[in-house]
């Protein structure tokens, strides 16, 4: 029998399914451009794709996703994160989504909130304790740090680095820091040979040492990366003394694994930047030199 009605409901359906698979091709071209865009640095371009993206489909946590990335990628630390929350909102187990939160957490210095974070990937994936030592390190809570430090080490034995980190860490239990009274090289000598775990005295000590004796300065810079592992500043004064003694390769390596200590702190990346620089430089790269002179120029101060 003839049924007007049922025709009606046939064609609706496929206009519906049109209406919705052009949808889906408006959806995908503007997240494609949108990653395009940002794997050419164009961020902000990017977001506007994104948002486009977000009025075609809403709610779809890999925008969000996107969106948090381009924001952080931006120093906007705020609206990765309202960006990063909704998509965990759809996803809360998501690891790459999780380490993108410990990211923009560790961008704002709040290592408090970054080990809640680091816990949960921690969860998922044990190779993550490494960061969550580092980020107790960072929070100041040495006695976790070293507690874990313990059982990596029963696990699978320590990197070198873990293992300084541990060396540093053992002999800051108990420290009493003694009060620094002059100025002149040897008694800074003396008041860091005295105190090994407070890295104020090597500080001093090295920056008093550049300027003034060279072989001292060879000397500490060595020796502080054993002792504080986890200090930018000696990675920099150590890769500042291997260019003197025309050891500009070995300089390159000390300072690439420096940098990854560095957080917040826009004077120290420029002179990281600067010293890899004069490395690669030195050893005819000049398009690497370029690149990280570049990378001073997009600094805020």
């Amino acid at each position: 029998m003839y049924n007007p009605f049922c025709i009606v409901a046939q064609d609706s359906i496929a206009i519906a399914e049109d209406i919705e698979e052009k949808k889906l091709l408006q959806f995908q071209e503007y997240f494609f451009k949108a990653l395009s865009d940002k794997s050419i640095n164009n961020y902000q371009k990017s977001i506007e794709n994104l948002e486009t993206c977000n009025e075609i489909l809403p709610n779809n946590k890999s925008v969000y996703f996107e969106l948090s990335k381009n924001y952080l990628l931006l120093n906007k630390t705020i609206e990765a994160k309202v960006y990063i929350d909704k998509a965990l909102n759809i996803e809360s187990s998501n690891i790459w989504m999780l380490l993108h939160l410990a990211a923009i957490q560790k961008k704002e210095r709040n290592f408090k909130e970054a080990i809640k974070t680091q816990l949960k990937i921690v969860d998922q994936n044990p190779k993550q304790r490494i960061e969550l030592v580092r980020l107790y390190y960072f929070n100041k809570q040495y006695t976790d740090a070293l507690s874990l430090i313990n059982t990596l080490e029963q696990e699978n034995g320590l990197s070198k680095n873990l293992k300084q980190l541990k060396h540093s860490l053992e002999l800051r239990k108990g420290t009493v820091v003694k009060k620094e009274v002059t100025e002149d090289l040897s008694s800074l000598i003396v008041n860091f040979e005295n105190n090994q775990t407070t890295f104020k005295n090597l500080k001093k000590l090295l920056d008093f040492a550049i300027k003034s004796d060279v072989q001292t300065f060879h000397k500490y810079s060595k020796l502080g990366i054993d002792l504080f592992p986890a200090q930018p500043f000696v990675y920099l004064s150590r890769g500042k003394s291997l260019q003197m003694q025309k050891k500009p390769q070995e300089a390159i390596g000390v300072l690439e694994s420096g940098f990854d200590f560095v957080i917040e702190n826009p004077s120290l990346e420029i002179q990281f930047y600067n010293s890899l620089a004069k490395s690669y430089t030195r050893i005819n790269n000049p398009t690497k030199a370029k690149e990280y002179l570049e990378k001073i120029k997009k600094i805020k101060i």
